[in-house]
């Protein structure tokens, strides 16, 4: 059940649970979910800053340019274990990573506090969002 089997994916918001070490309790962070062509490709394009993080799905690359701060970029595979963690300035070309299937991008720093590194394990939670406003702004 979940993320890693394939199905069409809409916009929309969501909790990323990062899993604790030592069987602790996941950190929970706020997710924005960009699903469609038009979401990916704008990204955090404009932006200033982000609360928590967003979700790029198809991706298993990305770039910075016309970015306005730097970021963390997290690679997932198909069952949401982390295989590479950069930080990208912004005018940077992201190398597409082959196993990648998402791509995470949250503040510069963030996914350090958060303890996304490679080999964690994620989980993503979908919030059920009325039709029509699934993540638009």
């Amino acid at each position: 059940m979940g993320w890693g089997r394939r199905r069409r994916r809409r916009d929309g918001v969501g909790v990323l649970v990062v899993e604790g070490r030592g069987g602790a309790a996941g950190l929970r962070v706020p997710l924005e979910i960009a699903a469609s062509y038009r979401a990916r490709s704008r990204g955090l394009l404009g932006r200033d800053s982000v609360e928590g993080a967003m979700l790029l799905t198809p991706a298993n690359s990305v770039h910075t340019f016309r970015m306005r701060m730097t970021i963390d970029v997290a690679y997932l595979d198909r069952r949401l274990t982390v295989v590479a963690v950069r930080t990208m300035r912004p005018g940077r070309l992201g190398r597409p990573r082959l196993r990648a299937r998402h791509v995470l991008e949250a503040e510069a720093g963030a996914m350090g506090e958060w303890g996304v590194r490679v080999g964690a394990r994620v989980e993503i939670e979908e919030e059920e969002v009325p039709d029509g406003g699934a993540g638009r702004r």
